[in-house]
């Protein structure tokens, strides 16, 4: 990373319930943020990265800080399912909103994808075709797409870790389909609302294979009422492939066994959205990103 981008001020909005953050600290050993921190660290050396968690009642923004005062937000996954009307969902699509409205740019994954969406004025829904677990596969370049930096180095068709259970029924006016695959139409696109910009992906760039591991194992009873495995036993064997191959990311046997190839198993380029846009803000501003595809 370059000296500019050394120098960047990251804010990383976490919309996990306690409950949800607690389990997937028990099971992975970190929330949804505190995956996002570290690699954010890990992508842009010297970056200052804070953390809100704006469904937790009373969340504020570090003492004389502002949103317009970060490089960027970003949106991490959540079980928080945003077409109930709770006070958790409440809360986060004000937040991003009131993002949109700073003008600072924001890159979201799973729900931080849904989030900006209902913000926008678009529509989420449960999953039409079912639970996707474990990595989304075959997800497919629009023409669009091809074009768009968010998804540059990316081939024509790649798979990606996810696992969720709603999806986006409809992106708001204005913003534009990146890719999508069978299960999930909407898997990556940019919306702009409010002076802001946000690019995002309904998959997870952000995380390691142990984690998508951790995720099955949380959701094991999910996996066997969608009829994705008979038992707890079956959801194990899987995750324990998934936790090997995270191990010993080279071992050509279990790529071939799980159907993966290196757009999942080399970390470098499974998180390319995620350093796509961190470098288009280096080489572009803030102003730039508000202009890609006008």
């Amino acid at each position: 990373m370059s000296q500019s981008q050394s120098k960047f001020r990251f804010l990383v909005a976490e919309s996990e319930t306690p409950e949800a953050r607690q389990g997937r600290r028990e099971s992975v050993g970190r929330s949804s943020g505190e995956t996002y921190l570290g690699i954010l660290r890990e992508i842009a050396p010297g970056s200052a990265c804070d953390r809100i968690m704006p469904a937790d009642a009373g969340a504020e923004l570090p003492t004389g800080a502002t949103l317009s005062g970060y490089d960027a937000v970003f949106l991490s996954g959540s079980p928080l399912h945003l077409y109930e009307e709770t006070p958790e969902t409440h809360r986060t699509v004000a937040f991003m909103r009131a993002v949109f409205a700073s003008g600072t740019p924001a890159f979201g994954s799973c729900a931080g994808l849904q989030v900006a969406t209902v913000a926008a004025g678009g529509s989420v829904r449960p999953n039409a075709r079912g639970r996707e677990a474990a990595f989304a596969r075959r997800i497919t370049l629009t023409d669009v797409g091809r074009e768009h930096p968010l998804l540059a180095g990316r081939p024509a068709a790649y798979d990606a870790p996810a696992i969720h259970t709603d999806e986006v029924e409809a992106l708001p006016s204005g913003a534009v389909l990146l890719a999508g695959n069978r299960v999930t139409a909407v898997q990556a696109a940019e919306i702009r609302f409010d002076g802001g910009v946000f690019w995002g992906v309904q998959y997870h760039p952000e995380i390691g294979l142990d984690e998508v591991a951790g995720a099955l194992r949380r959701q094991a009873d999910g996996m066997i009422e969608a009829g994705l495995a008979r038992s707890q036993d079956d959801v194990e064997a899987y995750a324990r492939q998934v936790d090997d191959l995270h191990r010993e990311p080279h071992r050509r046997d279990l790529a071939w066994r799980l159907g993966l190839d290196e757009q999942v198993t080399d970390g470098h380029l499974r998180r390319t959205e995620l350093r796509n846009f961190i470098e288009s803000l280096a080489r572009l501003g803030r102003e730039g990103l508000l202009a890609v595809g006008k």
